[in-house]
């Protein structure tokens, strides 16, 4: 019914269920990981199985491919399938299951740079979004809707930084006018559900419709964005 009445909903950043022990400790799941590649990928996805706070049980090395087994947190895992296949060019297998509750691991390291999120609502233009692209990463394309408190792009710096996505170039005559057409713009950043999710940040929030998935801040309102940033 939501997919043929074209509902939408937004959905936060997953959170896994912690529990105390006996002894009054934080703990969390884990799950075991285990992973067959080519050797020459080995290094890679061990890296980011460090990053993810994952423990290495065993590995083993036969006829040019690595078997690891780990134990890794269960929200060290999320958005790692689709990282996994990109870093081993679908070369390689993942199998995971429940492992134990252990020891809460520490935070994770998430995502260091800021949103670069629409001002207004409006269709994205070449002009304005060539612009933005000199200092960010950007998640759309030209002619592309958006509101205020959308997320439009990744910036190149750790804070928020608000823009207009929908500024229109300036022109005094019929042929500049038509110059918008001859910008070139870097490919453009497309997420998975599961990208998404990893993606956000607490404050935000992935939107969910039959035909995207959309970045947006929880509070869509810069003025109350910044009131409750005053707040905390």
């Amino acid at each position: 019914q939501m997919r043929r009445e074209g509902y939408e909903l937004a959905v936060s950043k997953p959170e896994v269920i912690l529990k105390e022990n006996d002894q009054g400790k934080k703990t969390e799941p884990v799950e075991e990981v285990i992973i067959e590649i080519p050797d020459e990928y080995a290094g890679a996805i061990i890296a980011e199985l460090n990053i993810r706070k994952g423990m290495m049980a065993s590995m083993n090395t036969r006829n040019g491919r690595s078997k690891l087994v780990y134990t890794v947190p269960t929200r060290g895992l999320l958005g790692l399938r689709t990282i996994f296949m990109n870093m081993t060019r679908g070369e390689g297998t993942m199998v995971r299951r429940f492992y134990a509750y252990e020891s809460y691991k520490g935070e994770i390291a998430g995502r260091s740079n800021g949103a670069i999120v629409a001002q207004e609502e409006g269709m994205t233009t070449a002009y304005a979004l060539a612009n933005i692209a000199e200092r960010a990463e950007l998640f759309l394309e030209p002619g592309t809707h958006v509101y205020e408190g959308m997320i439009v792009g990744l910036n190149s710096r750790n804070e928020d930084m608000v823009v207009n996505p929908c500024k229109a170039k300036r022109v005094s005559n019929m042929r500049a006018a038509g110059s918008d057409e001859a910008i070139k713009l870097p490919p453009h950043r497309l997420f998975t559900l599961e990208e998404a999710l990893e993606f956000i940040n607490d404050d935000e929030l992935v939107e969910i419709t039959p035909q995207n998935i959309r970045l947006r801040k929880r509070l869509l309102s810069e003025r109350e964005r910044r009131k409750a940033g005053n707040n905390s």
